[in-house]
């Protein structure tokens, strides 16, 4: 299976394709959701990797991905301008998730 990275700017893709992963950069819902379809339809795609700023732009869309798809996988990762997570984000989500304080 293959890996497939749907960017919004061009050095996270010159990064992943240094690294053999191939991809597209979209900045518009519409081509955002063209990119989607096609890497659906691809049955050689295993997971997809998403920007976060797809996450923070169409959230709806990012969420019902990660929900509802079995295969292809989608995975969000940070860009160049680094996470926008807070910096304590696995503690707060295990703090969050079983209630201790960690």
């Amino acid at each position: 299976m293959k890996l497939f990275l749907i960017s919004d700017n061009i050095d996270t893709l010159t990064g992943m394709r240094l690294a053999g992963i191939e991809g597209v950069v979209v900045h518009e819902k519409q081509e955002f959701k063209n990119a989607l379809d096609k890497v659906r339809s691809d049955k050689d795609i295993g997971i997809v990797l998403l920007t976060e700023y797809f996450g923070r732009r169409f959230p709806e869309i990012v969420d019902d991905l990660k929900l509802s798809a079995k295969i292809p996988l989608f995975e969000e990762i940070p860009d160049r301008h680094g996470t926008g997570r807070s910096p304590d984000f696995i503690t707060s989500y295990v703090n969050e998730a079983i209630g201790l304080k960690l």
